[in-house]
């Protein structure tokens, strides 16, 4: 099997070097270079172009904003950011998913040999996800391999138990989403196109903690109806979009008369904190059959168990379509499992969200 060609363009050399030594643990990685800055790369992909490149946005020279837009126009390329844990870093690498990067892994700024051992599975995949995107789709605005045996995958029921019975039908709806890689200009585009009188929504984008609320700032910006990371106790309203928060699972919980967020610790489920499974889950208990259930863009199985408990008891559930994802893996997983009603591209997601009738 051909192995990836990965350039790292890094201004530390230290970073440099540590990132090499992690992808090139993986033999299906390659790396073919690595560079301080994004004119010495340039240099350097001009012999032999990579399929992958790992990208710092703050670098001296050209700075990594200026370089994807420049890559993207001329010649695009996937590209995995690899951005610092600060506030600076997630608003800088929001601007870079903008321009058509791919996803993100976090960097420490310190202990470097610690990440060897800690985010190495999170860095190759992205690598290998970023390897199967369709970078040309997600440039249209139309828009990993499974990791080292370390830990067991596990399922939604660490976190909570699957619905019982039937929910009584009511006319307030709750629109669930989860994505993935390419999920960021996914969600843009439906949240932006959404009128300020919509149903309430819930969304899991796999995303590091505390880029979710750079991400979600973003979009409010942009957006007629409220986007917010979401926080414990959040309610559910129409016009309203709440992202989970990285690092923390979101729950769906019916409180009286009305619909509320929970945001919990817990162990990774299919692999992911947030997970898509456990909040179409706690969907499936809490709202039942008045619920839309929607999966997209991603790498990897999250979210298809879960949009098939939706399905079971009642709801609504869609997924996005292979010509318009950036990655077709969780929906494809979903459809696999007969969790998915159907299939629609990502122009036509805005209208089944403000749909209601069967």
């Amino acid at each position: 099997m051909k192995s990836i060609k990965v350039m790292i363009v890094d201004d530390s050399a230290v970073v440099r070097q540590v990132l090499s030594a992690v992808l090139s643990a993986d033999t299906s990685i390659e790396v073919i270079g690595t560079a301080a800055d994004p004119l010495f790369a340039l240099s350097k992909m001009e012999r032999n172009w990579p399929d992958v490149i790992v990208l710092d946005v703050e670098m001296p020279r050209m700075d990594g904003i200026t370089f994807l837009k420049k890559l993207m126009a001329e010649r695009p390329t996937p590209v995995v950011i690899c951005s610092t844990l600060t506030e600076k870093g997630a608003s800088t690498t929001m601007q870079a998913l903008a321009a058509g990067a791919v996803s993100i892994v976090t960097k420490p700024q310190a202990n470097l040999s610690k990440f060897l051992v800690n985010a190495s599975d999170d860095l190759i995949n992205a690598v290998k996800g970023a390897a199967r995107a369709n970078v040309r789709q997600l440039l249209k605005g139309k828009v990993a391999e499974s990791p080292a045996a370390v830990a067991p995958k596990l399922s939604a029921d660490a976190i909570l138990a699957p619905a019982q019975g039937a929910m009584t039908r009511t006319t307030e709806r709750i629109v669930a989403i989860g994505t993935s890689t390419g999920g960021t200009q996914a969600l843009e585009y439906i949240l932006t196109s959404l009128p300020r009188v919509c149903p309430g929504i819930i969304i899991v984008q796999h995303m590091p903690e505390r880029f979710t609320a750079a991400f979600a700032e973003r979009l409010n910006g942009l957006c007629q109806i409220e986007v917010l990371e979401a926080r414990h106790g959040d309610r559910v309203m129409p016009g309203r979009a709440l992202i989970a928060p990285g690092g923390r699972h979101m729950l769906l919980k019916r409180s009286g008369a009305q619909y509320v967020v929970e945001v919990v610790d817990g162990p990774p489920v299919s692999r992911h904190k947030p997970s898509v499974d456990v909040l179409f889950r706690s969907t499936a208990r809490a709202a039942g059959a008045n619920a839309t259930g929607i999966i997209m863009t991603g790498m990897g199985d999250d979210g298809a168990r879960g949009l098939r408990e939706m399905h079971d008891v009642g709801a609504l559930t869609f997924g996005q379509d292979e010509a318009s994802c950036v990655v077709y893996g969780m929906p494809k997983e979903a459809m696999k499992l007969g969790a998915v009603s159907r299939e629609i591209p990502l122009e036509q997601i805005p209208a089944y969200v403000l749909r209601s009738e069967r």
